[in-house]
């Protein structure tokens, strides 16, 4: 059996790559061996990021050669990220199930598991204590836990859910369909400069400045995509209320501070009867965020296993749309 070249057939391939990825990914996750023994490519990026961020982000230095800095700092990243990841796909698609390997690759750039068992860590240690679910929330959200209540402590958790459901699920399977395994490693080194350097720190307002418009525009597609998921999802028996979640997104999306967020958070509370947003604290910055979603205000457990549930769901029509789409390249 030959190989199959990069450029042959290319949507197909990406499109069988990336729902074997999202397959693999939701069923395993990342390997705990490898994590251990080689660290994830999230971590290596960061490492990076990181070294620029120490060597570049020089207090002293002016606001436009900062800026200057940060920009060069994403591009350096970015090539790095390429040089390894062209070469290898290039290498990959000449093997006979070398699509497969590609698959299994790019499945490290999702995050559908990992999200849903954290965000499922809140729920249970909010179950046994206010205090176990500050501790477990504190891992994924950037507000200081120690102030929520137990209603805060699940609007924490249902946010980032939405949120990253968008930045760690569509967006990198997206990109993955957009350009295979370069395109999600690229999504993902950006999403984590953002993450790390692109916050309106008095530190990194100007080195992080290019990372976080550029996160801004890459995210763009995958979080209107997910915000319509979620509101399909939710029109399913049982999920919700779909025609709640697209009126919440219409009226309330656009008013998030972030370009992006909006939508997958206004979604989510639309379809559950919730209302998330309002005001937040970030280390020493105090946020105050419009709603999205006019439901209750007063959140808890049950709150977040409907959250779980209809992002489950999601992912079940995410993953049948990227399957009809691959049937439908191959019959065609």
């Amino acid at each position: 059996m030959t190989g199959i070249p990069y450029g042959l057939v290319f949507a197909e391939l990406n499109l069988a790559i990336g729902a074997a990825a999202l397959l693999l990914e939701r069923l395993v996750g990342y390997p705990g061996w490898a994590a251990a023994r080689i660290g994830h490519p999230v971590m290596w990026m960061g490492a990076l990021i990181q070294r620029l961020d120490d060597s570049w982000n020089d207090a002293a230095t002016g606001n436009a050669a900062r800026r200057l800095r940060g920009a060069l700092s994403l591009v350096i990243l970015i090539g790095a990220v390429l040089l390894v990841t062209v070469p290898l796909a290039i290498f990959l698609r000449t093997l006979p199930w070398g699509w497969a390997l590609e698959a299994a690759l790019a499945s490290s750039f999702l995050s559908q598991k990992a999200l849903e068992d954290s965000v499922q860590a809140v729920a249970r240690g909010l179950a046994k204590s206010l205090d176990a679910g500050r501790e477990a929330v504190r891992h994924i959200v950037g507000r200081d836990p120690a102030s929520l209540d137990a209603s805060g402590v699940a609007k924490g958790a249902l946010e980032s859910l939405a949120e990253n459901m968008s930045d760690g699920v569509a967006a990198p399977l997206l990109w993955l369909l957009v350009a295979g395994l370069p395109g999600a490693a690229v999504y993902k080194a950006i999403n984590t400069a953002d993450s790390m350097i692109g916050y309106k720190s008095e530190k990194h307002r100007d080195f992080g400045w290019a990372s976080a418009r550029l996160d801004d525009l890459v995210n763009l597609p995958a979080s209107r995509l997910t915000g319509f998921i979620l509101a399909a999802a939710a029109g399913l028996k049982g999920g919700g209320s779909g025609r709640e979640a697209v009126r919440a997104m219409r009226r309330d999306a656009a008013n998030h501070l972030s370009p992006n967020a909006g939508w997958p958070e206004a979604a989510m509370a639309g379809a559950i009867g919730i209302r998330l947003g309002g005001p937040r604290r970030h280390g020493e910055r105090s946020v105050d965020l419009p709603s999205m979603g006019d439901g209750r205000e007063t959140l808890g457990v049950a709150d977040i296993d409907a959250g779980l549930r209809l992002y489950g769901r999601g992912l079940n029509l995410l993953a049948a749309l990227v399957v009809m789409a691959w049937l439908v390249s191959v019959l065609v």
